[in-house]
């Protein structure tokens, strides 16, 4: 058998370009084609000191790869990855296929067992899993009975030009200017929070918080848990950061045990020492492919049956490519 051939739909993007660095520092024997929109056909993409050709998507081309990545839109999923899924494994990274009930939503650590052959594959909402990395193991433990779950999501979840637009407003900040008009965000995000990320929908929460209690509840195998979300957006620029209070089925007894417990897992990384101000930030986050979890204490409401917990992970490794990488690895173990 040759080389796989990988191909990568949005390589230009934010996401594509950190999946493309992940397949270079693991030295992955394959051959690599990166597609984008026919404006940057032609192109050179240089990513760690190697230069590749950008392609124009194209069906027939794109079917020649064993596995291809879309790092794309809904709608452009919608279209081709069923055709694609025909003769080659599809990941997709968008949110066209989370809750159709025959694909598979998969964070690799978490529920490795659903995938069992098939050719469509979901990534989930990046939110969904960094989060899902710290709960899943609690969830094994002691049972969750019920979540609520506050999100300050970084930039980086509007895309490579929306990180840029924060740096260009944050490094010109004179004042709040009320007249400027975001082309990522509903508001200037500059040195200001957005409580506002992607449709509002009929129930008042946003498509954002909704997506987080579908994928929860499925990657769990959990279809009835109670769930509630509160997305925002804020001025961090690569790094998720989340609140999540969780009310148990069985009491947690000691704190310890549930360091001991997270600390086991190689891809969470406890940070949870209050007395020399270590506790889990974007800024330290940032980069890792572990999830940062601290701030780790009882519930005021729920007493011994509950616990809050704050997690950091990096949007574009954990919450997306990486994600995706572990996706394919464990297609192809």
């Amino acid at each position: 058998m040759g080389k796989l051939r990988i191909g990568i739909a949005g390589a230009t993007g934010a996401v594509g370009t950190t999946l493309l660095e992940l397949f270079i520092a693991h030295q992955d024997p394959v051959e690599i084609v990166c597609y984008a929109s026919a404006k940057s056909a032609g192109k050179t993409l240089t990513c760690k000191d190697q230069d590749f050709v950008l392609q124009p998507f194209d069906v027939e081309h794109a079917a020649s790869c064993d596995v291809v990545f879309l790092c794309v839109s809904g709608d452009f999923s919608l279209e081709y990855g069923p055709l694609l899924a025909k003769n080659s494994t599809v990941i997709d990274n968008s949110s066209a296929f989370r809750y159709d009930p025959e694909v598979p939503l998969i964070v690799p650590p978490v529920n490795p067992h659903s995938f069992t052959g098939q050719t469509l594959i979901a990534n989930p909402n990046c939110s969904s899993a960094i989060a899902l990395v710290v709960l899943a193991p609690l969830h094994r433990q002691y049972g969750i009975e019920h979540l609520t779950l506050s999100t300050y999501q970084a930039a980086s979840g509007a895309g490579k030009p929306a990180m840029e637009e924060l740096v260009a407003r944050t490094g010109a900040f004179k004042d709040y200017d009320r007249t400027f008009k975001s082309d990522y965000f509903r508001h200037d995000l500059a040195y200001n929070v957005v409580p506002h990320i992607d449709q509002f929908q009929a129930n008042r929460y946003t498509k954002e918080e909704m997506k987080m209690v579908w994928e929860i509840r499925k990657v769990l195998e959990a279809p009835d848990m109670p769930i509630e979300a509160t997305a925002v957006r804020v001025p961090a620029l690569r790094s998720h950061a989340e609140s999540l209070s969780i009310k148990f089925t069985q009491p947690v007894t000691s704190l310890d045990a549930v360091r001991s417990l997270l600390a086991a897992d190689a891809n969470v990384e406890v940070r949870d020492d209050i007395e020399n101000n270590v506790y889990p930030m974007p800024v330290t986050s940032t980069y890792k492919h572990a999830v940062e979890v601290g701030r780790i204490r009882h519930s005021l409401v729920y007493g011994e049956y509950g616990l809050n917990l704050f997690v950091s992970g990096d949007q574009l490794l954990r919450g997306a490519a990486l994600n995706a990488y572990e996706i394919y690895k464990l297609v192809y173990k």
